[in-house]
């Protein structure tokens, strides 16, 4: 009887182990456009287009470092254009992480101006440099 009752809790034990882990990647790639215009992101070699007021996210984006770049459409009667903040750059992506990229866009003396910041659920405070001797 107590070998039995030891077996189930062993395989009751290993159940819920194995049932908690999940193989599923939880990283991902967010592009959210409040600007005036439709943007164009190329990542990973693919163009990903968000339309004014659109969110597009990619989910289980594989670890690793990868470079983005973002090219946009100036709305009807601007007289000129230009660009401030992460409008391109790289992202690093580890394990669980989500990054999202804001577009918003502005109007200064007949000059369109589009503005990208970039936010990530990383913790900035923790170095990746091992520690000790």
């Amino acid at each position: 009887m107590k070998k039995w009752f030891l077996i189930v809790s062993i395989f009751l034990t290993s159940s819920l182990l194995y049932w908690s882990c999940s193989s599923e990647v939880e990283n991902s790639f967010s592009l959210r456009n409040m600007a005036a215009g439709t943007i164009y992101v190329n990542f990973r070699g693919d163009i990903i287009t968000v339309t004014s007021g659109e969110t597009k996210t990619l989910k289980a984006v594989s670890k690793g470092t990868y470079i983005y770049a973002t090219t946009y459409s100036v709305p009807a009667g601007a007289l000129g254009s230009s660009t401030s903040g992460d409008v391109s750059g790289s992202i690093d992506i580890t394990a669980s992480s989500k990054i999202l990229v804001l577009y918003s866009s502005t109007f200064i003396n007949g000059n369109y101006i589009l503005y990208a910041t970039i936010s990530t659920s990383e913790d900035l405070n923790q170095s990746n440099e091992p520690s000790g001797p």
